[in-house]
């Protein structure tokens, strides 16, 4: 009797304990769903956060004139490679390791303009036969140039660095700096170069 009692003891056991597994995994579901509803929450209400603000913005644009919307905004008609333009010895330790391109885009009026867009640069050396002229290339993205905006009591322009220290053995002979910029407003494409010395 002793032995049939412990296994119907035992027998009870192991039933509750597999009654007790179904309630936690469903209780750890509940948890896990109303995480994922709250989640889920928080995503749409980011979303109409930003359906709004575009809402708004179309509001604004709508009851502007078709060429105000564009490039009358700013009237860009060029982008200068200025004077400052070249490759220089930042740490003056005799080796030119760094190109500094500087950048001005004006208006009509020549004033200047932040004009956003994006900005390719090449450096060529056409003393160099063909295929081996060009020495460097870089692209620069609309988010980094918007960084690159530099003021002083000079001048205000756009500048650009890069560094050539792989690419330029001595600085002894000029240099050709090329840019082509594209205004992301008007979709207009300028291209502009300069001749870079080495300074004495």
């Amino acid at each position: 009797m002793r032995t049939i009692g412990f296994v119907f003891v035992v027998a009870v056991l192991a039933v509750s304990a597999g009654c007790e597994s179904p309630t936690t995994d469903a209780s750890e579901q509940i948890t896990a769903l109303r995480h994922e509803k709250m989640e889920l929450q928080h995503r749409l209400e980011e979303t109409q956060s930003r359906y709004e603000r575009a809402q708004r913005q179309i509001e604004v644009l709508s009851g502007l004139d078709a060429d105000v919307r564009l490039e009358n905004l700013y009237d860009l008609q060029q982008v200068k490679v200025t004077k400052y333009t070249n490759v220089y010895d930042k740490d003056k330790d005799g080796t030119h390791e760094t190109l500094i391109v500087y950048l001005q885009p004006v208006d009509a009026e020549d004033d200047l303009v932040k004009a956003s867009g994006t900005v390719d640069v090449e450096l060529w050396d056409l003393d160099k036969p063909n295929g081996r002229a060009m020495l460097g290339r870089w692209h620069v993205a609309p988010a980094e140039l918007k960084e690159m905006w530099f003021a002083t009591i000079v001048t205000t322009n756009y500048r650009l660095t890069f560094d050539v220290s792989a690419i330029i053995d001595t600085y002894k002979r000029p240099l050709t700096v090329r840019v082509t910029f594209t205004d992301y407003l008007s979709g207009r494409v300028f291209k502009e170069q300069r001749v870079i010395k080495p300074r004495r």
